[in-house]
């Protein structure tokens, strides 16, 4: 099921926020080539640009100057035409990153979106999981959950992703956005 909100007159970026387990990588490193765009994690760029993790970079530079850093490179990509960005689950928490993405021409934001259960469940799942201590605090988990979402719901669509799998998920947005895209419609 999907809702749209507003989408824009024209497309030449879509980025894929929602919290940790929404499928945003998965999803996005296969809408990409449906578009014949590129794809890219800003997550993944940021750790290969500062050759560390992100887990270290909170600990050596606190949240707050992360997000500083998160912002300036989203701010770069931005720049970038044909091409599909995955955000961090907590990029959207800045007011300023949220400003510069819904302020962006020819940029759609799509939040993916799943019950708590679900996600959580995903990311048990995936490899690795055993060090996302966050995990383990379900409370804390939840507080983050709903302080978040009324940040990810000024996306310009929501996609119901919990009984949709990552191809079915691309499948959605594709078909949303193919109408509106700039410059190139895939065949």
């Amino acid at each position: 099921m999907e809702i749209k909100v507003q989408l824009p007159a024209s497309i030449s970026r879509v980025v894929l926020v929602g919290f940790m387990g929404a499928g945003k990588s998965s999803v996005g490193a296969l809408l990409a080539p449906r578009l014949q765009w590129s794809f890219l994690d800003v997550d993944h760029v940021l750790e290969s640009r500062m050759g560390t993790s992100i887990a270290e970079m909170f600990a050596t530079y606190g949240e707050a100057e992360f997000r500083r850093l998160e912002a300036d490179l989203i701010r770069e990509l931005l720049d970038e035409d044909r091409l599909v960005l995955a955000l961090g689950g907590g990029a959207m928490e800045s007011s300023a990153t949220r400003e510069l993405l819904l302020r962006a021409p020819d940029t759609c934001i799509i939040f993916l979106k799943a019950p708590l259960e679900v996600l959580i469940s995903r990311c048990e799942q995936q490899p690795g999981a055993a060090i996302r201590p966050v995990l383990n605090d379900r409370e804390r988990l939840l507080t983050r959950f709903e302080s978040r979402l009324p940040h990810y719901e000024s996306a310009h669509m929501t996609v119901e992703t919990a009984f949709l799998n990552t191809e079915e998920a691309s499948q959605v947005i594709f078909t949303a956005v193919s109408a509106l895209l700039k410059d190139n419609i895939p065949a």
